[in-house]
């Protein structure tokens, strides 16, 4: 666990993300290793990767906002509508199944993959006018597939965020802000839902493993701060493109593990 955890502090910081995209398969395969209940791998995976994204995005905040690269009023004006779409996720991740939450996980994933892969980045400064409708629409649907995932959301964020203008360091950490938003609402959903569900799974309250959080969460908030302080001072470009074929490798994986349950 501990070599994963360094790798997913260290892109969470990176590149804003809340690392879900590299905790949550690994968290899934270490269940499943450890004969967790398969009806709900998937659901301990997401909930467990919220609550390290918790911790983890707000060593990645503090650290952007030293460099003066979080903007509060995005925050402010995005996250409400961000909230919303992760509540009703968690409401749909709860009422699936692991298999089709793993399917919902691998289509999502080879998206990014694709997106990250192809996209350029843009040279031009552009002045940030980010509207409402916008706001409403796309806030709704990246909290929205966030939840289901156990991702802060910055894959897509991030991108939405430079499409309006905003800088790459200014998008990266106010992605990292709206990334713990996601997890602390979807963190809080995956721990009711467990709950109430009466999952019943080994050291866990709700969806959520006691001991591979705490293994998780000094690791990840270190290397989380150094991730953010790399940030700042690199081009992201190639890294970009092996976090693109990583997410490919990892989509592979779980459709080769749903194609086989």
């Amino acid at each position: 666990m501990v070599p994963v955890a360094a790798i997913a502090g260290f892109f969470a910081g990176l590149f804003g993300i809340g690392g879900g995209l590299i905790t949550v398969p690994f968290l899934f395969f270490i269940f499943e290793y450890l004969n967790f209940d398969k009806t709900y791998l998937m659901h301990l995976s997401v909930g467990t990767s919220f609550a390290i994204i918790i911790p983890t995005s707000i060593v990645s905040v503090l650290t952007h906002k030293k460099h003066n690269s979080v903007d509060i009023n995005v925050i402010k004006n995005y996250g409400f509508f961000v909230i919303s779409g992760v509540l009703l996720g968690t409401i749909l991740a709860a009422n699936l199944n692991t298999e089709s939450l793993l399917l919902f996980f691998t289509i999502v994933v080879y998206f990014l993959g694709a997106y990250l892969l192809n996209i350029k980045e843009k040279t031009a400064k552009l002045k940030p006018n980010f509207g409402l409708a916008p706001k409403i629409i796309l806030g709704f649907i990246s909290g929205f597939i966030s939840a289901p995932m156990g991702i802060g959301g910055a894959v897509m964020n991030v991108p939405i965020l430079r499409y309006f203008g905003y800088p790459i360091n200014k998008a990266i950490g106010s992605a990292s802000a709206i990334g713990f938003i996601i997890a602390l609402f979807g963190g809080i959903g995956f721990f009711l839902a467990g709950s109430y569900l009466e999952a019943n799974l080994p050291m866990s309250i709700g969806f959520i493993n006691l001991p591979a959080f705490l293994i998780f969460i000094p690791i990840t908030m270190f290397m989380a701060r150094i991730g953010a302080n790399t940030s700042n001072k690199m081009e992201k470009p190639k890294l970009q493109r092996f976090f693109g074929i990583f997410l490919y490798i990892i989509g592979t994986l779980f459709l080769y593990r749903y194609l086989n349950i």
